[in-house]
């Protein structure tokens, strides 16, 4: 915001002006040993234009002030006595709400007791899976007596089918866990700390890979350290460790250790990290650490400024972790549906978990106007099985209160037909109508004779109490997507007094069913997703005949091979840690594979990569330790691969997560 001010005041012009605030607001997060000024040469800004120059001086000025006011959403502080009495206090925004005036941090120096609770959506999710396992399972789950060292949990983080399950599910820990191999929770609450960028950018993640693995010898930086790290290998992992290091081997006071405790939790510390990492120097040269040794200590310690977890955070979101992990192993409906019902939250989009849990087994339903609520929800599926019914919620465009209303009409005797069905819920809109029709959710209402006209003869149907005679009765026919669109329209349309005597024909719509690849793309045109086959089913067998592999073919492909892949972008990642990489998630109907893509192919396929939804990969296949990546050498739209006819699959609206 303040990047768009200060170009206000110097009169760029709107574009430019999107461009300079974008590049501003990013650049923190680049590279360590990227600067502003050579992302600006990069952006293609010249820095001798004078306006372009004072924009960017500007920008360093205001860099490292307070962006905004703000209050945390879970804080709280406690003192004894009033609390006005103590800190100057002011009304929030909202109603009823009073702020300290004072910064965290100078409550912590004044001594006041401060509580900040953190909110986590999975939170929500367990505690929604918990209610639907009450009530389809008949059984009482209690997340504190989960039992542990579950072998199905373990065997399912070891091969990384991780989609859905809270920290563990991003490319990166996918890459990680086949070589942790977890096998005991606490391996797990390393898991979660281990990828971070203070552990990655300090050097740790392979080395304790590594000696986890029996490859290489435990050592320590100083033999005074082994019982800080000895839990770890000798890699300090934790915040906890760290502060432990400064006092023994710096000889730093618990005041000190708590300023550089400070440093580690400040978003931009790298200045405050250098004031220490002079104390630290003095204080082991003092004690007569070795400079061998100083130098690793001080990567360690000043490596954790760009972020790193304590022992204590990494253990308690290990523990939700595994919860999550239970649940997706023996309870799949339950936890997915409480997933898909706390959107937006986590890694992947809807559509992606929804392939993922289908690919285990469940049986995903659409949405559908005789069976489905706002939320998603269960249903019995035959052999004490149980499916998910897609929820209202996921129609794009439809309102809850239509929703809630349909539910509530449709509890006191089914709808008849799309007539019946406009007249008993008024608050649906002709747009409304159109896009349950069109996602196939009105197929099952049926196509009965009994009311073959609009709301006219519907409103004459119900005073003659066509209703009542109906209730219960089984519907005679299904209607296909065009059928119902059609209906709608017919339903929508008043015929006028002229003609509204003149009986309508019992003839079916004139509408031609639509194609499978048509129902694919009104699916995710209206609901952002599919349940039926995956886009790139469609395509499999074009994309063979071009040899092009699938992601399961790809994990049967021995190291070092050159292949030819493709599939649905679902993740694309630019970590400041990786020196200008980007990471690809692809997915196709048989799982999800990943892709590297080294700055030079990137620099050559930018707007391809940023931009397609669907692409054609050739590189080296890489499988090290059970992680399997594409070392791309080559980028193309996947149409290539085959000739496009009536319908292209991959025009369908498919969203990815990108550079989160």
């Amino acid at each position: 915001m303040a990047a768009r001010e200060v170009g206000k005041a110097l009169s760029f012009d709107g574009e430019t002006l999107d461009r300079l605030a974008g590049l501003v607001s990013s650049w923190e997060y680049k590279d360590p040993g990227d600067t502003l000024e050579r992302q600006f040469r990069d952006a293609g800004f010249d820095l001798r234009h004078p306006r372009i120059r004072k924009f960017f001086e500007l920008c360093l000025a205001v860099q490292d002030l307070p962006r905004h006011l703000g209050q945390h959403s879970g804080g709280m502080v406690i003192c004894q006595g009033q609390l006005d009495s103590i800190v100057p206090l002011e009304p929030a925004t909202m109603p009823g709400r009073v702020v300290v005036q004072w910064d965290k941090e100078d409550c912590a120096d004044m001594g006041i007791v401060k509580v900040d609770l953190l909110g986590l959506g999975m939170m929500a999710v367990l505690e929604d899976s918990l209610t639907l396992i009450r009530k389809y399972h008949r059984e009482e789950v209690d997340l504190a007596k989960l039992p542990a060292n579950d072998p199905t949990v373990y065997d399912t983080l070891q091969r990384a089918d991780t989609v859905g399950m809270f920290q563990i599910e991003s490319r990166a820990q996918m890459s990680c866990l086949p070589r942790l191999h977890p096998t005991h929770f606490y391996d797990i609450v390393v898991q979660v700390a281990i990828i971070r960028p203070g552990p990655i950018v300090g050097q740790m993640v392979n080395p304790f890979l590594m000696r986890r693995q029996g490859r290489q010898p435990v050592v320590y930086p100083h033999p005074s350290l082994e019982p800080v790290l000895e839990r770890t290998l000798g890699v300090p992992l934790f915040q906890e460790q760290l502060l432990r290091m400064a006092m023994i081997t710096a000889g730093f006071t618990g005041g000190e250790a708590e300023e550089l405790r400070r440093a580690f939790g400040f978003k931009r510390s790298e200045r405050r990290m250098r004031d220490i990492e002079v104390k630290l120097r003095e204080g082991m040269q003092r004690n007569g650490i070795p400079a061998a040794a100083q130098e690793q200590i001080i990567l360690s310690i000043t490596s954790f400024a760009l972020y790193g977890f304590p022992e204590s955070h990494a253990a308690s979101f290990a523990l939700i972790a595994y919860a999550s992990a239970y649940l997706k192993c023996h309870y799949l409906a339950a936890f997915t549906a409480a997933l898909l019902n706390n959107q937006p939250m986590g890694f992947y989009h809807p559509s992606t978990i929804v392939k993922d849990a289908q690919r285990h087994g469940l049986r995903v339903r659409p949405v559908d106007i005789t069976s489905s609520d706002w939320p998603c929800t269960l249903e019995p599926d035959g052999n004490s099985g149980l499916s998910l019914r897609m929820g209202f919620r996921y129609a794009k465009g439809l309102r809850e209160e239509t929703a809630q209303a349909i539910v509530c009409e449709r509890g006191k005797h089914p709808f008849a037909s799309i007539a019946d069905l406009a007249y008993r819920v008024p608050e649906l809109r002709r747009n409304e109508l159109v896009l349950l029709a069109s996602i196939g959710a009105l197929n099952s209402i049926g196509d009965k004779k009994q009311i073959p006209r609009g709301l006219k003869a519907a409103r004459d149907d119900k005073k003659n109490g066509l209703h009542d005679a109906t209730k219960g009765v089984p519907f005679q026919s299904r209607l296909h997507r065009r059928d119902a669109l059609w209906q709608v329209e017919r339903t929508a349309r008043f015929a006028g007094p002229l003609l509204d005597d003149i009986p309508e024909s019992d003839e079916p719509s004139p509408l031609a069913p639509m194609t499978p690849e048509e129902r694919l793309m009104a699916d995710f045109h209206g609901t952002g997703l599919t349940v039926g086959p995956h886009p790139m089913a469609y395509r499999r067998a074009d994309l063979r005949r071009a040899g092009v592999l699938s992601a399961q073919q790809l994990m049967q492909t021995p190291h070092g091979k050159y292949v030819r892949t493709a599939g649905c972008i679902i993740a694309r990642q630019r970590p400041g840690t990786a020196k200008g990489f980007v990471f690809l998630s692809l997915e196709d109907e048989t799982g999800i594979s990943n892709a590297i893509i080294s700055p030079d192919i990137l620099e050559q396929n930018r707007v391809l990569i940023l931009s397609e939804k669907f692409v054609l990969l050739e590189g080296v296949l890489q499988n090290l330790e059970g992680v399997i990546s594409v070392k791309v050498e080559r980028v193309a739209p996947m149409r290539e691969a085959y000739a496009a006819e009536t319908v292209d699959v991959t025009d369908a609206d498919v969203r990815s997560h990108d550079f989160h």
